[in-house]
């Protein structure tokens, strides 16, 4: 009997051994089905932009000349190589040979061609085309383009990560038809996954897409062959499909959704960091009393940050305190920029001159320290800005919130700069070119300048640093923008949320880190797979 006892217990702990030293393996098989809280509409890489849903789904179908890593950074993908001339202004791109579309043809300089001049021109309505507005294309031979700038410019290859369309099935579309093509919701592309089918409800309305692998796609075939979006009403509805495990994944949730997704033991939650910054832009002109510097200064130390990201993101973010973030390229981490400090905030109002009345609300030569922050009807937003009117008006402040539907905020605000103080979220990049957010060119839409910066300063090293190659000498002129923010306080930055994505336990390969966009999750999805085996490890 003992012999017996000794037996199962050394087949325990082989059996142990063996578990704790095996490693899920990449194999081909399963099926991967991901939920979203949108509806698709154009899966087309120059128009999706408006769209999570069309953005997901156009990472997959298509390919493009570079691409990023998990890592946010700009890699080749049909490109095979590249060269830089005239000193910036002309770059020389060599294709893969041999990459095919999912209707077998080949994909060539032809079609990189068709689609940045559909982006160029003004009838297919793409919001990519400013950032093509001074670019010449030609093609070389079958497998070189050539792209001949008017100024250099750092970003350009950034540009080059747009999906490539198929010429000889969108040149029989016209302009007018562009946007109505059937090919928009099925459509062909060069990526890992191909189309392959669509279901709607009675109403129309589109219930899931399913993507199949793509067997002949240049970089290897994907490991699961099955990957399916399923779109939803609502987040509630979507969260609810998760719980009763009817999809795998879920495009994002909230901090304060995490703690029921947790409910779900197999669920593995990615913490990825995106370049998206919330801040109050201060319009000098609208309000008097934030024309101050002093004003905007105090505001600026008065404001809790790290209790706004404990309260409102539940500790998912970082402090912003600058137009870059600390994982961003060219953070400059040694610049002295405002933080949480009640006292120094109320003593830079005293020395100013910023007197408290009876009604504890500050004012000085007859003009009230009163602001009327803009925002957003959105759950973050508006617990955002309850804080920031406790805060402020800590110091003195009379804080008015104006709370708008997100259409109304963008037609009748933000395009005509209607506020005095705007509290809203912009999506930067990772390797970061502040020109389009703070150059005084931009102030009017559809420039992004909402705090209607206009410093020469500024834009002397901002036209520069466009022009600048070396990543090394853009460094010098990083920081030397951050000091002139600084030292002018023409917003007040706030945080940057964590994007959260979720994904069963089971799928592997979801190495992503940080990404500009959280279709980029997508980038490397080939290369995920099913955990549905363990084996040996090599060597042990």
């Amino acid at each position: 009997m003992l012999s017996i006892i000794a037996l199962g217990a050394l087949l325990f702990w082989i059996g142990a051994a063996y578990v704790i030293s095996t490693k899920a393996v990449a194999d081909f098989g399963g099926e991967y089905r991901e939920g979203i809280a949108s509806q698709p509409r154009y899966i087309n890489p120059i128009i999706a932009q408006t769209s999570e849903a069309d953005q997901d789904l156009v990472q997959l179908i298509y390919s493009s000349l570079f691409s990023f890593d998990e890592n946010g950074k700009l890699v080749k993908s049909v490109a095979s190589d590249y060269k830089v001339e005239d000193e910036g202004r002309r770059y020389v791109i060599t294709l893969k040979q041999g990459v095919k579309f999912h209707d077998g043809e080949e994909l060539t300089a032809d079609d990189v061609l068709y689609t940045v001049q559909a982006i160029q021109d003004p009838t297919y309505k793409s919001p990519l085309r400013a950032n093509w507005l001074s670019v010449e294309a030609q093609v070389i031979d079958q497998y070189t383009i050539a792209f001949t700038l008017k100024k250099a410019y750092f970003g350009f290859l950034e540009n080059l990560t747009v999906g490539i369309l198929p010429k000889h099935i969108w040149e029989t579309v016209t302009p007018d038809k562009f946007l109505l093509s059937d090919y928009n919701l099925a459509p062909v592309g060069s990526g890992p996954y191909r189309y392959y089918n669509l279901e709607k409800d009675s109403s129309g309305n589109i219930l899931s897409i399913e993507l199949r692998s793509f067997q002949n796609y240049f970089e290897g075939e994907a490991y699961i062959p099955k990957f399916i979006f399923s779109f939803y009403p609502d987040q509630e509805t979507l969260l609810a499909a998760y719980a009763k495990k009817e999809v795998l994944g879920v495009h994002s949730i909230t901090p304060g959704e995490e703690a029921q997704v947790r409910e779900q033991k197999s669920a593995a939650l990615y913490e990825i960091a995106i370049p998206r910054i919330f801040s109050v832009f201060v319009n000098n002109i609208k309000s008097k009393p934030l024309a101050f510097d002093e004003v905007r200064q105090a505001l600026s130390y008065g404001t809790d940050r790290e209790a706004i990201i404990r309260e409102v993101l539940l500790g998912k973010g970082v402090p912003a305190t600058s137009a870059l973030l600390p994982f961003m390229d060219g953070f400059a981490s040694d610049i002295e920029t405002p933080h949480f400090d009640q006292a120094k905030a109320n003593s830079i109002l005293d020395e100013a001159g910023w007197k408290k009345g009876d009604d504890g609300i500050r004012s000085k030569d007859g003009t009230p320290l009163e602001v009327e922050l803009t925002l957003p009807e959105w759950p973050e937003i508006q617990k955002t800005a309850e804080l920031l009117k406790s805060q402020w008006e800590a110091l003195g402040a009379r804080v008015n919130l104006n709370q708008l539907s997100a259409a109304d905020l963008q037609k009748n605000v933000v395009k005509n700069r209607e506020y005095q103080a705007l509290l809203f979220g912009q999506a930067a990049m990772l390797e970061s070119d502040p020109y389009s957010f703070w150059h005084s060119s931009q102030k009017t839409d559809p420039g992004l300048n909402l705090a209607l910066f206009d410093n020469k300063d500024a834009d002397q090293v901002l036209e520069s640093m466009r022009e600048e190659l070396n990543p090394e000498a853009r460094i010098g002129q990083y920081k030397a923008f951050q000091e002139i923010l600084a030292r002018e306080n023409p917003s007040i930055f706030l945080y940057s949320p964590t994007y959260l994505y979720v994904v069963n336990g089971t799928v592997k390969g979801v190495n992503v880190k940080r990404v500009d966009n959280p279709a980029h999750r997508l980038s490397n999805a080939h290369r995920w797979f099913i955990d549905t085996k363990r084996v040996l490890k090599k060597g042990e």
